[in-house]
């Protein structure tokens, strides 16, 4: 019997940092189903360069200007964040030197991996550490600088 895996439950102040991994989350499985499908490399390219621009890179800006300063300098979790958050900037910053199907793949993995480290280890460490006036602070700062909301309109992934 399979164990269930329960929703986390998270603060009221991390909740749009979480919201907007659920939407990373959706990327990783559209890009997978684009080369299950066998898409073409360059719409992979093209929706990952959007996403990036759109989403993932004003998300590494929040929590790195606005988590970040909330923590200990060498704290181990703050540490692994910057390292993953440059790892998945490398990657897709260079994805205009012909990416293969296999780079999409590590691109997925790392994106996962990286959202489920957040959620799973890096947030309750804050919720946990963090005084309640911090958080609210963090939670105040997040709404001042909210992600685009434009939508991508080829949806590659769809099996035709």
């Amino acid at each position: 019997m399979m164990e269930e895996t329960k929703p986390i439950k998270r603060s009221k102040e991390l909740a749009p940092l979480s919201r907007e991994h659920h939407d990373g989350l959706l990327y990783v499985w559209k890009i997978r189903e684009g080369l299950k499908n066998n898409a073409p490399i360059s719409r992979l390219k093209d929706y990952t360069v959007w996403y990036w621009k759109h989403h993932i890179k004003p998300h590494f800006f929040q929590e790195e200007k606005i988590l970040l300063p909330h923590m200990p300098v060498n704290n181990e979790l703050a540490k692994r964040l910057k390292k993953e958050h440059e790892d998945i900037r490398e990657l897709i910053l260079n994805l205009d030197q012909e990416p293969e199907k296999t780079t999409f793949g590590e691109l997925c993995n790392l994106v996962n991996d990286h959202i489920r480290f957040e959620e799973r280890q890096l947030f309750p460490f804050l919720e946990k550490t963090l005084p309640p006036d911090e958080l609210s602070d963090i939670f105040l700062e997040l709404e001042q600088h909210p992600l685009s909301c434009v939508e991508w309109k080829d949806e590659f992934w769809v099996k035709k």
